[in-house]
């Protein structure tokens, strides 16, 4: 496994600030619980990423954008995971993957600010506090030993914003008109024959897909990768995101490195022409299922001790719209991968898509609290105490019980 070995200043050189690396920097430890958390923006159809084939409703409501039964990845007799999905697959039979396939915030709005804002808040309300539950956690865990956080992209999420210090990269732009140092991602892996080779590709992905969505920056975190484009730049879409997630896995396992990640996946608000087994939503979903590959590669050993939860601020209608698309729902699908994984079915009740289960009569009724899947991963994944997350890091929250069993 290829490791990074910048010293500080090219670090800073770079425009690459990480506070894991400063003079706080530990000795070697020994490898601990690492937490990866990926926001979906855009609203991620749960629907499509894990289609409930069994479910007699579904291709009725579905239609056009329905996943054929024979090209889903089979789970169980109810659900699949969209064909663009193969890796997390392949983990899900190895017990390494699960689905929580009715998940959302205690928001109902279906304003993407709104609901990201509660997502990332971990607040019962829209704009309570200004601060992100991840890192109310990760100030938690200071308190009995050191924990190292890392955002990924331009900016930090939400989620990671707050009184606990926090690194960040992006392997995208600093800002508007001001690219990243070409060189950086070459750097990392100058020696790396295979890595050497594919950052170098990933940097010209971004010029291409930059041209092919009309000039809208792509942000290394990001999922407009052949949106509409050739089969050749989602090709490169996926070994970028796949270098990515090499490059994550690569801090999170350097001495001192960050056990805590965030960072977001954009692009999946899909209105119009949304696709099947293929299109828009489809590279998208090839988009994460590369990065979530390359975190496993990346992080060897140290899987094993390691959870990724994928979430987004809501779910899509159940059904069709007049454009071949989806409009803004209440729940949606939330993926679960990693070696520290405990096996199992999925996480939480079906409510079933029968018109009398719908939400208001249009979208998947939630049976999971967005709140109960994080706070399970820290209870059980990363050993914070219960009392702190009912009253600190998910604010007045001592009614939702964290799930169970995950870890």
């Amino acid at each position: 496994m290829s490791t990074l070995n910048l010293d500080r200043r090219a670090l800073l050189a770079s425009g690459l600030a990480l506070s894991f690396l400063g003079a706080g920097a530990r000795a070697a430890e020994p490898a601990g619980k690492k937490l990866v958390v990926v926001v979906c923006r855009g609203g991620m159809d749960g629907l499509s990423v894990s289609p409930p084939v069994g479910d007699p409703e579904y291709e009725g409501l579905r239609r056009a954008i329905a996943i054929p039964g024979d090209a889903t990845l089979e789970l169980d007799s109810t659900f699949g995971l969209h064909p663009a999905l193969a890796g997390m697959h392949a983990l899900a039979m190895k017990g390494e993957a699960r689905i929580v396939p009715a998940l959302a915030s205690p928001d109902r709005a279906r304003s993407h600010f709104e609901a990201q804002d509660v997502l990332e808040t971990g607040a019962a309300g829209v704009y309570s506090t200004d601060s992100g539950w991840l890192n109310r956690a990760v100030q938690a865990m200071n308190a009995d030993r050191k924990t190292g956080a890392l955002s990924v992209g331009a900016t930090a999420p939400l989620i990671l914003r707050g009184p606990a210090q926090a690194g960040s990269w992006s392997p995208g732009r600093v800002g508007e008109g001001s690219p990243r140092l070409p060189s950086l991602l070459s750097d990392l892996y100058a020696s790396d024959p295979l890595l050497g080779p594919a950052f170098a590709r990933g940097l010209e992905t971004e010029a291409m897909a930059e041209t092919a969505t009309g000039g809208m920056a792509v942000q290394g975190g990001g999922g407009m990768y052949g949106g509409g484009g050739a089969e050749g730049l989602v090709r490169q879409g996926q070994t970028a995101a796949k270098g990515i997630g090499k490059a994550v896995a690569g801090f999170m396992t350097q001495a001192g490195g960050p056990q805590v990640v965030a960072l977001s996946a954009d692009g999946f608000d899909t209105h119009a022409n949304q696709g099947a087994a293929q299109g828009q939503l489809a590279n998208r979903l090839l988009y994460l299922d590369a990065l979530a590959d390359g975190m496993r590669e990346g992080l060897g050993a140290d899987w094993s001790n390691t959870i990724v939860v994928f979430a987004t601020e809501f779910g899509r209608t159940a059904r069709v719209n007049g454009t071949n698309g989806t409009d803004h729902g209440t729940g949606s699908t939330g993926l679960l991968i990693g070696g520290a994984l405990k096996k199992g079915g999925i996480v939480g009740d079906w409510p079933t898509l029968k018109a009398a289960s719908l939400y208001e009569g249009r979208d998947l009724r939630p049976t999971v609290d967005s709140r109960a899947l994080f706070k399970g991963l820290l209870l059980d994944h990363m050993g914070v105490d219960r009392r702190v997350l009912d009253a600190k890091v998910f604010p007045d929250s001592a009614a939702v019980a964290p799930i169970a069993g995950l870890a």
